[in-house]
C-alpha cells in the first residue's frame, strides 16, 4: 500500500528523528533524508509536504548545507525549521545574519493566529529557540507570522506557494504548542488524510510476507526485546511452521532472562505460537570473541559478527533456509548513517552487518520503517501480552556495552545482580509505569572502602533512569533519596565486588541521550 508521505531533508540537526515522528503521530508516514540525496529521488516519492531541519551552520557561509531552490518550485508545501527557516529566506532573496543577542531557551513568541500554522494557538506562546544566527528581512512575497522580542521574524510564509519557515523548534516538547503546529501543517497545508495507522500496517505486513516468502523458510533472530518478538509474532501468524526462531545466550543477558524468552516462545508456550524455536548456548564463544577488548564500537561488531556466524551455523543444521529475518527499525537505520545527514552515532548489528559469505536469499525486515512505538502498537495489534509489549529497550549487544572496559563474566554477574536490584526496588516503590528506562552499567572504576571493618578495593557501578516521550530526548528521573538510599545498600551488601554506586544525573533538557 502506497501511502501518503511527508519527507524530511536532514540539514545536520539533532532532532531529525524527532521531527519524524511528531508528523507520524498525526497518522501521517515520514522518511528522512539527507539535503544531498538527488531531487529526483524525492520527487520521485510524491511527498505531500516537505520539513527542513534545524543544523549548526550559517547560511551566508559558502561551504554551508544547501539545496537546489528548484525545491520550492514544485507547488509541494515545505516546513523550513531553524536552520531550514533560514536556508529558506537565503535561497529566496531574503537575509540572514548573526543575530545581536543570542536566543537559546523558552522564550515568548507572538503569533498570527489567522495563520494556517497557527490555527487554534494561543496569540503568545511558548517555544524552544536555539540560534545564534536570525533572519534579518524576509524573502520578497512572505509575510511576517511571529516575532519575539528579540527575533523580528520567528516565522514567515507564503501561503500562495506553501512555503512557512519557523525559527524555533515545533517538534521538542518545551515548545507548548508545537504538536499543533506540526498538525496544522501536515493536514492544514499538505492536505493529508491520516492513512498511516498500525491496524492497517500490521494486516498489510502479514499479507505481503506471506506473498513475499512464499514456501521460503524464514531464520529469525531472537533476542526476546520488543522489535525481535513483534517481528518474530509477525512471521508467525503469517508463515507459520516455516519459520524458525533462534534465540542466542550470549551470556550478556539480564539475569533470568534466557528463562524468560524460553517460556514465551518456546516448546509449549501458552501464547499460541507455532514456531520453531532453538536457544543456543553460546557463552565461552562470545567471552573468548571479546576476551581483552575495551572498545565500545569494537565490542559492538564483535557481538554483531557472531550473530552472524551463529545464524549460519544454525541454518546448515536446519537445512535450506532462504531468508534472514531482523528486527531492524528506523532509529536504527537513522543511527547507523543510513539515514539523514547526522553522523553514525553507533552502529547496529542488525544494520548493514551481513558479511558477503553470508548464505541466506535475502533479508526480511519488516519493521523497518517503525519507530519504537509504532513497534509496540504493531505488538498490541498481534496480540503478544502487555508486559513484553511495554518492555524496556534493551541493546542488541546486551549487558557487553554496559560495561566498561573489557567484559568477563565476572563483570556481567555483578551488572546483572545490580541491575536486578535496581529494577525490583523501583518496581516495588510503583515507579515502573513513570520511568522510561532504567538500568546499571559497571564502570572501570576501583576504590577503596571499608566493609566489616576490612578494607576493600572493589567496583563501582552506575544507576540510570530517564524519562522520555518519544525515546529520541530525554530527561534524568527526579530519582526520591529513600529508593536510591535501599537500591545503593543492597547493592554494596548483596552484590560482590561492588563497594561504591552512583546516580546518572545528566542529560537536563533538551539534551539529547542515547538511550540503549
Amino acid at each position: 500500500m502506497q501511502h501518503e508521505t511527508v519527507i524530511v531533508l536532514d540539514f545536520g540537526g539533532q532532532y531529525n528523528q524527532l521531527i519524524a515522528r511528531r508528523v507520524r503521530e498525526n497518522n501521517v508516514y515520514c522518511e528522512i533524508y539527507s539535503y544531498k540525496t538527488d531531487l529526483s529521488v524525492i520527487k520521485a516519492k510524491n511527498p505531500k509536504g516537505i520539513i527542513f531541519t534545524g543544523g549548526p551552520n550559517s547560511v551566508y557561509l559558502e561551504d554551508s548545507p544547501t539545496i537546489d531552490p528548484e525545491i520550492f518550485s514544485w507547488g509541494v508545501p515545505v516546513l523550513g525549521i531553524c536552520y531550514g527557516s533560514q536556508l529558506m529566506m537565503h535561497l529566496l532573496g531574503g537575509h540572514v545574519c548573526r543575530a545581536p543577542e543570542r536566543e537559546y531557551g523558552k522564550t515568548e513568541v507572538f503569533v498570527n493566529t489567522k495563520s494556517k500554522l497557527f490555527t487554534d494557538v494561543q496569540p503568545s506562546t511558548i517555544c524552544w529557540m536555539s540560534h545564534n544566527d536570525y533572519i534579518e528581512q524576509a524573502a520578497p512575497g512572505f509575510e511576517i507570522t511571529a516575532h519575539t522580542a528579540n527575533c523580528p521574524v520567528a516565522a514567515v510564509e507564503n501561503a500562495e506557494k506553501g512555503l512557512y519557515a519557523v525559527q524555533f523548534h515545533p517538534e521538542v516538547l518545551h515548545t507548548a504548542e508545537g504538536k499543533k503546529m506540526l498538525r496544522n501543517f501536515v493536514y492544514n497545508v499538505c492536505g493529508c488524510s491520516g492513512d498511516w495507522k498500525m491496524d492497517s500496517f500490521v494486516e498489510n505486513n502479514v499479507k505481503a510476507l506471506r506473498e513475499r516468502i512464499g514456501e521460503g523458510k524464514v531464520l529469525c533472530a531472537l533476542s526476546g526485546g520488543v522489535d525481535s518478538s513483534v517481528l518474530a509474532a509477525m512471521l508467525a501468524k503469517a508463515i507459520g511452521k516455516q519459520l524458525t526462531c533462534v534465540f542466542v545466550d550470549h551470556g550478556l543477558l539480564r539475569k533470568n532472562e534466557k528463562e524468560e524468552v524460553c517460556s514465551v516462545f518456546g516448546p509449549g508456550n501458552a501464547n499460541g505460537f507455532d514456531i520453531n524455536f532453538i536457544c543456543v548456548d553460546a557463552r565461552d564463544r562470545y567471552f573468548s570473541k571479546l576476551k581483552g577488548v575495551t572498545e565500545p564500537e569494537r565490542k559492538r561488531k564483535i557481538i554483531g559478527e557472531e550473530f552472524i556466524r551463529v545464524f549460519e551455523e544454525e541454518a546448515k543444521k536446519i537445512g535450506k533456509v532462504d531468508f534472514l529475518a531482523q528486527g531492524t527499525i528506523y532509529p536504527d537505520v537513522v543511527e547507523s548513517g543510513l539515514g539523514g545527514e547526522s553522523t553514525v552515532i553507533k552502529s547496529h548489528h542488525n544494520v548493514g552487518g551481513l558479511p558477503d559469505t553470508v548464505d541466506f536469499k535475502e533479508l526480511v525486515e519488516p519493521l523497518r520503517n517503525l519507530f519504537k512505538d509504532e513497534v509496540r502498537q504493531a505488538g498490541r495489534e498481534l496480540g503478544l501480552p502487555e508486559y513484553l509489549v511495554s518492555r524496556q529497550p534493551f541493546p542488541g549487544p546486551g549487558l557487553g556495552i554496559r560495561i566498561i572496559g573489557e567484559v568477563t563474566p565476572e563483570k556481567v554477574t555483578i551488572v546483572q545482580d545490580a541491575d536486578a536490584i535496581w529494577r525490583e526496588e523501583i518496581a516495588k516503590a510503583g515507579l515502573d509505569k513513570e520511568i522510561s528506562q532504567y538500568y546499571a552499567a559497571l564502570t572501570n572504576m576501583h576504590s577503596v572502602g571499608v566493609m566489616g571493618d576490612e578494607r576493600t578495593y572493589d567496583y563501582a557501578v552506575a544507576l540510570r533512569a530517564v524519562t522520555t516521550t518519544d525515546f529520541m530526548t530525554a530527561e534524568s528521573y527526579d530519582m526520591p533519596w529513600d529508593v536510591l538510599g535501599t537500591v545503593t545498600s543492597r547493592i554494596v551488601n548483596e552484590v560482590k565486588h561492588v563497594n561504591r554506586v552512583f546516580y546518572d544525573c545528566t542529560g537536563k533538557p533538551p539534551a539529547t541521550i542515547e538511550l540503549e
